[in-house]
């Protein structure tokens, strides 16, 4: 059964170091279940009375910046750092699963001998064994720096994937799901392999079919005359300069746009409102994990671009959120 290992001890260090008083506590939803016990230790080993975030936490781009202008110090666990947010420290979730039988049974589908190597935070450390074990079976490794946003070599965000602009042939992803491999795959225009450790199973990740379903909403979005233009309000995710310039381009061609700014982006919310269509310039995963419950199509900017007509589809990129970005 898989852990996630959380470095307790260097929690207990620095609120004692810092005295704190009160603590602030973040979690993703898969360490949600682990955030009593982990505050009750706290409590017992430091002292400090601890507050524990209740509202949904995406990544790292998603501080609970109002738990943390209330807490001495706010611990975001699970994500590797992005940005400075003064009295915010990241403590990363690292998983012990072995992920070498899934990169065995990557072997045989892998075609060519330059092979770029990717993951997440929670599998980066394993990145040095498996690429020992790719050169043992004839495999050239390459694993690649991204931007600032991303702390460690290899390792790919659901809005970024500057870790895998790198000169190979294709690409081993080490991780479940599908998004962030097919994120590469779109990105690069390369071909894909993903490795799932936890079902030590791999397959060659396709591009086709998701594109073809994201043509579907660009073109029922083609005859909306009103668009919202969806802003997070979320540190890492604010957007604003895109969404006026793509509030312009909406303008210039015939089309109304107006922004909604806002925290947590759901079908529900946007029920309220009655726009035809909507641009989402917040996490590139609203528009895509939950597609098919908008009423109405949710597109990415660049989907909107083809929609003005001023991108071709052939040209189509993902929405990544990159340095310098916004």
């Amino acid at each position: 059964m898989e852990q996630f290992e959380l470095d307790l001890e260097r929690v207990f260090k620095i609120i004692k170091d810092k005295n704190c008083k009160k603590a602030g506590l973040q979690f993703p939803e898969g360490l949600k279940r682990q955030a009593v016990n982990i505050a009750r230790e706290i409590e017992e080993r430091t002292g400090a009375n601890v507050i524990i975030s209740g509202n949904p936490c995406f990544g790292a781009c998603d501080i609970d910046t109002a738990l943390a202008s209330r807490v001495d110090i706010l611990f975001h666990f699970g994500h590797a750092k992005m940005g400075e947010h003064g009295n915010v420290v990241f403590i990363e979730a690292r998983s012990n699963i072995d992920v070498i039988p899934a990169v065995e049974a990557a072997i045989p589908l892998l075609k060519a001998k330059k092979i770029g190597l990717i993951t997440t935070v929670q599998h980066v450390h394993k990145l040095d064994e498996v690429c020992r074990f790719l050169n043992e079976n004839g495999k050239e490794c390459i694993i690649g720096r991204g931007d600032l946003r991303v702390v460690y070599p290899g390792q790919v965000l659901g809005c970024n994937f500057t870790a895998a602009r790198v000169d190979c042939e294709e690409y081993l992803y080490i991780g479940s799901g599908v998004f962030h491999p097919l994120g590469v795959a779109i990105a690069t225009r390369k071909r894909v392999v993903a490795a799932d450790p936890y079902l030590n199973q791999a397959a060659e990740v396709s591009p086709e079919k998701f594109l073809r379903k994201r043509g579907g909403y660009i073109a029922r979005a083609m005859d909306a005359k009103v668009f919202g233009i969806i802003v997070s309000t979320k540190s890492g995710q604010n957007r604003m300069e895109l969404a006026l310039r793509l509030k312009g381009l909406a303008g210039k061609h015939g089309k109304e746009g107006y922004i909604i700014l806002m925290d947590l982006v759901t079908p529900e919310q946007l029920l309220a409102f009655s726009a035809e269509a909507y641009v989402n310039t917040a996490c590139p995963r609203v528009a895509i994990d939950d597609a098919g419950r908008f009423h109405v199509p949710v597109l990415t900017p660049q989907e909107f671009e083809v929609v003005l007509g001023k991108r071709e589809w052939e040209d189509m990129v993902i929405d990544e959120i990159t340095e310098g970005s916004s």
